[in-house]
């Protein structure tokens, strides 16, 4: 009868106790390092005490946490509606709805959808935008209670840019090429209950090759 190898697992070395102890001590004392620092000079301490530092709080340059389209003073925007921000996101993101210019019948912006829920803050539509028109702000303080709330409409008013918006001397007319959105006015991504400016629909419908003539 053929006795089949058995394999004997090593034995453990193991150290004297008090070598043990010794390692112990200096891994507490290694960790407590920062904290005894913290305490001998309290002006290095870097934790933040966050919301009591609301008014003062900075965060790190490079920290995104909101997308947001910025309107100058007059209430104008950058947008194009040109939709290159739209084709780079990497997981739709963002949706841009375009719409022709009842009178000088070109493309201009309709709705730009913002999905909060969704977006990864990598930053791409903002380098990719030719014309500066969006931008990440450090606002982090966006939670709410319904997800319905994380798909935003940034732009405050459907209708030209701010260049040609400028060229307009009267204000009346000026005011009728910009038809005010709000900034829950998107088609929402779940169904549900509808409230004031957010009907119940579904995202699923737009996909990167949609075109205005989808619309």
């Amino acid at each position: 009868m053929k006795i089949p190898n058995i394999k004997i697992a090593p034995k453990i070395k193991r150290s004297f106790i008090f070598i043990e102890i010794l390692k112990a001590i200096s891994s507490l004392v290694k960790g407590m390092r920062v904290t005894l620092s913290y305490l001998v000079k309290p002006s290095t301490v870097v934790t933040q005490q966050y919301p009591e530092n609301r008014e003062t709080l900075k965060m790190h340059e490079r920290y995104r946490a909101e997308l947001v389209m910025p309107h100058d003073e007059n209430g104008f925007h950058k947008c194009t509606g040109c939709k290159i921000c739209h084709n780079f996101c990497p997981n739709l993101s963002i949706i841009v709805l375009q719409r022709k210019n009842a009178t000088s019948k070109k493309i201009e912006i309709d709705k730009f959808l913002w999905r909060l829920d969704s977006c990864t803050f990598c930053n791409i539509c903002v380098m990719v935008c030719p014309f500066d028109a969006i931008t990440m702000t450090q606002n982090f303080e966006t939670a709410a209670f319904d997800r319905r709330l994380y798909l935003y409409n940034l732009n405050q008013y459907a209708g030209p840019t701010a260049s040609v918006l400028s060229k307009i001397e009267d204000p009346e007319e000026r005011k009728k090429e910009m038809e005010p959105r709000g900034l829950f006015e998107g088609d929402y991504p779940l169904n549900g209950k509808a409230q004031p400016g957010a009907p119940v629909h579904s995202m699923d419908s737009y996909t990167h090759n949609s075109t205005l003539e989808d619309k």
